[in-house]
């Protein structure tokens, strides 16, 4: 199996250091003068073993390829590029919902490149982590049982151990929600909240997602797993969680580096908009999103969500 990976950010370059100790790697990216030394990832030099290039053609010569995109960037990447990418085996690393779409990464690259055999890797993973070696634990989701199982092997590696499910929407549903509720937790941390709010809101937040997993067609085991459970617990307690990060600026008032990207903005906007279509009730997803666009203070957000009807649990 030849493996590419479309995409030189942090998290791209993360996966061709630790797939490159299989083998040889190939890693697409749009500008790659930096040479071996990825600024977006400090301290960490790209083996031998990793092809670096700006040629989109080399890079999917390869039959499986790993997609590590924006959520926000892949439909019209996949659109742009579906000649050369349909037939392929194309494995989603995005964790988001489209805005423009409502839908997910499996959906798009469905759409796109219908010939294509379609999988998604998820779960809690920080780049620099996987990049250093760290023991790491990911889900990876085929819907075709027999394409998983090779997959699953070929992108283990001896510190990088994948679980395998076949429930391809609940892994990808449970990777872009976390992310809604990171930024909630970080919220709470940043108003100075405390943890005992933090540990209600990640709790709540993990209801919300269970119920919109649940209605698209997951399966509930799915999102107590790595690509749910696991990720939340990352997102929603590590400052190198960006979506934390932003959320503790927001509850703060402070700035955030406008260059960053934060998935889970754009996924707070798309959720709630899906939401209202579904008739789910999703308050945590909908703050976020109306705290992000500056439609409401904290006070009034937090106002809202505590005078809520009292109910069992």
């Amino acid at each position: 199996m030849t493996i590419s990976i479309l995409g030189a950010g942090a998290f791209g370059t993360a996966l061709a250091v630790a797939l490159s100790a299989k083998g040889k790697v190939t890693l697409w990216g749009r500008k790659t003068g930096w040479g071996r030394d990825n600024p977006r990832l400090p301290g960490i030099t790209l083996p031998d073993a990793v092809t670096i290039t700006d040629d989109l053609g080399t890079a999917a010569i390869a039959d499986t390829i790993l997609l590590a995109l924006p959520a926000q960037a892949l439909g019209a990447f996949l659109t742009e590029h579906a000649s050369v990418l349909d037939g392929k085996t194309l494995v989603s690393t995005a964790k988001g919902i489209d805005l423009t779409h409502l839908t997910g990464p499996s959906a798009l690259i469905s759409t796109a490149c219908p010939t294509a055999a379609i999988a998604v890797l998820t779960g809690p993973s920080f780049a620099a982590d996987i990049a250093r070696g760290l023991p790491t634990a990911l889900t990876l989701a085929c819907a075709e049982a027999p394409a998983g199982l090779r997959l699953q092997h070929a992108l283990s590696t001896p510190v990088l151990r994948l679980y395998r499910t076949t429930d391809v929407i609940g892994a990808e549903l449970g990777g872009a929600l976390k992310n809604v509720i990171a930024i909630a937790a970080g919220i709470v941390i940043g108003a100075g909240f405390g943890d005992s709010a933090r540990a209600a809101t990640i709790t709540r937040g993990f209801a919300e997602m269970t119920r919109m997993a649940t209605r698209l067609g997951a399966r509930p085991e799915t999102l107590t797993g790595l690509s749910g459970l696991g990720d939340l617990t990352l997102t929603c307690t590590s400052p190198q969680s960006r979506n934390f990060r932003f959320g503790r600026a927001l509850g703060t008032g402070q700035n955030f580096d406008a260059s960053t990207t934060v998935e889970g903005i754009a996924t707070a906007r798309a959720v709630s908009a899906l939401a209202v279509r579904m008739g789910e009730e999703m308050p945590i997803a909908a703050m976020v999103a109306r705290l992000a666009d500056g439609a409401v203070s904290l006070e009034k957000a937090m106002e809202h969500l505590m005078s809520r009807p009292l109910k069992e649990e």
